[in-house]
């Protein structure tokens, strides 16, 4: 639903598009992600290197949403794959994407 409604691009895991989202976290901080993000969570980044993927299973987000315009790297996407995370993009900067989460229902920690 939040793919259709945000209109965003599925770059991995289109298979695993039925996890439960619960909330919402936005940081480029890896370290900021691991101890603050909750479980369920749709994380938006502007990173896109493959330890994007690891933080998200270790912290068992329900996605990641690579803002900006910008496009996960191909090893990152085999990696989310592998891992089964979703992997998102949206063309709009993290202010906008976060407003219209929360326009849904979502709130952030």
């Amino acid at each position: 639903e939040i793919v259709d409604v945000l209109g965003l691009k599925v770059e991995a895991g289109g298979t695993c598009l039925d996890h439960q989202v619960s909330g919402g976290y936005v940081s480029d901080l890896l370290s900021d992600v691991i101890a603050n993000s909750r479980k369920g969570d749709l994380w938006l980044t502007l990173q896109i290197h493959p330890n994007i993927v690891a933080v998200a299973t270790l912290k068992e987000l329900a996605g990641i949403v690579v803002i900006g315009g910008k496009r996960p790297a191909d090893e990152t996407v085999k990696k989310a794959e592998e891992e089964s995370i979703p992997i998102l993009s949206a063309g709009e900067p993290a202010f906008e994407v976060s407003g219209r989460l929360y326009a849904l229902g979502l709130r952030g920690v």
